[in-house]
């Protein structure tokens, strides 16, 4: 059975500002009402609103103007929930990958020092594979998923093993062309290779180095979407 996600104070006031953007018809250049009343009418306090107003005009749904009031600026209910979406699964992506780098940062170190060499040819193996289908503009996740999934068996670790496995399906999401787009990937790809030497020459600081390389462009990705 699925989880009931909780949501956070501002993130109800904000669905409840769209509501009444809705329910009274403004469109794009309207005026809001102010603060002081969207308090008393929401029955929340000033901090909580003022961040739920942040978050709306950071997705572009409304315009703050000091000194003149809180303006409508997109009424296309297909758009707000499409920022919606896209906004808060950009803010898990960025949470679970902070968690992953360190992790499976950790796991590539402990490669880099107890690799064997059967495993070392699994991985050049997996590499291979994930070669010959970017070639043939095939997808790439499964082989990609694959692979660092060897990294972790080659760190030996059954502590880190049990820890990263109970939040597999969390850390797949990475897999399955987040946010819609498998360009993260193609992205990424270089530094499997640069990472993967350095674990199969036993350099521990050369492969973190490398893996923090492929951690900072899909956050870059993720951040630019």
């Amino acid at each position: 059975m699925a989880k009931v996600q909780r949501q956070t104070m501002p993130e109800l006031i904000s669905q409840e500002i769209q509501n009444l953007i809705e329910e009274r018809g403004l469109k794009e250049g309207d005026k809001l009402p102010s603060v002081e009343v969207m308090t008393q009418l929401f029955g929340v306090g000033r901090s909580s609103l003022r961040e739920a107003l942040r978050y709306l005009e950071a997705v572009e749904i409304i315009t703050v103007i000091n000194g003149k009031g809180i303006y409508v600026r997109d009424v296309d209910t297909y758009r707000f929930s499409g920022k919606i979406k896209i906004e808060k699964e950009k803010r898990f992506l960025l949470s679970i990958l902070d968690v992953r780098r360190a992790l499976e940062g950790k796991a590539v170190e402990l490669a880099a020092k107890q690799i064997t060499p059967a495993q070392i040819s699994e991985l050049t193996a997996c590499l291979e594979e994930y070669r010959k289908l970017k070639e043939a503009g095939k997808p790439t996740s499964r082989i990609d998923l694959n692979f660092h999934k060897g990294v972790m068996k080659a760190a030996a670790n059954p502590i880190l093993a049990s820890v990263l496995e109970s939040i597999s399906s969390l850390y797949e999401r990475f897999f399955n062309e987040p946010l819609g787009d498998g360009k993260l990937f193609d992205a990424t790809y270089e530094y499997h290779h640069t990472m993967f030497a350095g674990i199969a020459a036993h350099d521990p600081e050369q492969a973190l180095a490398e893996f923090n390389k492929l951690m900072d462009c899909i956050e870059n990705i993720i951040r630019t979407y």
